[in-house]
């Protein structure tokens, strides 16, 4: 869909940028196997198991419908990543990890898999923390992981929608469109829109931007201070969160400073 209908033209070589975001991924995944081989299977699904067996969480005490169950610990996952993503950009030590995401200059389907290994392993405690106490069945939490990262490779990619698709579409799930304002180096876009699946959390929680100021085609993706190649190196990728300029921080924005990142 990408290479027939795009949305914006790349900037980057795209074989370069491919395999630093594959790169990346594969590091997270070898991190987290790493983890399990050493401690403990870190895995939202053995946590589901764990609880299951044990009776732990609030719906493995409960004698609804399994059915009901699932849609119950869908909707809170994904409302959990939702808030995880927020907490991201508002917690500097969690943006300092997360701006690794961001500083791709473009957006597409290698973007949604763009996340550095350290984030990815904080996430997977995270859904830890919500999958026990809540409950969630083992196949409640397999289908979330699948939704979740189908949404967000749908959403991140590089594709043109009509209007009369993503406007009906975007009232229930996030679109290509939506997200895309996300990755704006504006700071007021950048802090919007968080949701991977459910469009309406930032309805919900007033964080919600129809479109960018400079439209889909004139605005600028990525981190203001990294418009360069950088970015696509894997290398350069990885140690970012640990740059010095990683532990700085601006204040709240103002409309003369749009364009600034914190990470400035």
């Amino acid at each position: 869909m990408e290479l027939g209908w795009p949305k914006r033209a790349l900037i980057a070589s795209k074989g370069r940028r491919w395999l630093t975001n594959v790169g990346i991924s594969v590091t997270a995944a070898f991190l987290l196997r790493l983890m399990a081989a050493t401690a403990v299977p870190v895995a939202a699904i053995a946590a589901a198991f764990y609880a299951q067996r044990h009776g732990i969480g609030l719906l493995n005490t409960v004698a609804w419908p399994a059915w009901l169950k699932i849609v119950i610990a869908l909707v809170v996952l994904d409302l959990a990543i939702w808030a995880q993503h927020l907490a991201s950009h508002k917690i500097p030590i969690l943006w300092r990890l997360h701006r690794v995401h961001h500083a791709d200059r473009d957006i597409d389907v290698t973007t949604a898999i763009r996340f550095h290994p350290v984030e990815i392993a904080l996430s997977m405690l995270w859904k830890i923390v919500v999958v026990v106490p809540l409950g969630a069945s083992p196949l409640a939490v397999f289908l979330f992981e699948v939704i979740l990262n189908a949404c967000a490779m749908f959403n991140h990619a590089n594709v043109a929608l009509p209007g009369w698709i993503d406007r009906p579409l975007r009232l229930l799930i996030v679109t290509p469109d939506m997200h895309r304002v996300h990755h704006s180096v504006l700071r007021r876009e950048h802090d919007s829109n968080y949701g991977f699946n459910l469009s309406l959390w930032d309805r919900l929680f007033r964080t919600y931007t129809a479109q960018p100021q400079g439209g889909h085609q004139g605005m600028t993706i990525g981190l203001t201070p990294y418009q360069s190649e950088d970015p696509t190196r894997f290398g350069w990728s990885l140690w970012l969160p640990f740059r010095r300029s990683g532990f700085k921080t601006t204040p709240a924005p103002s409309p003369s400073r749009d364009m600034d990142d914190r990470a400035a």
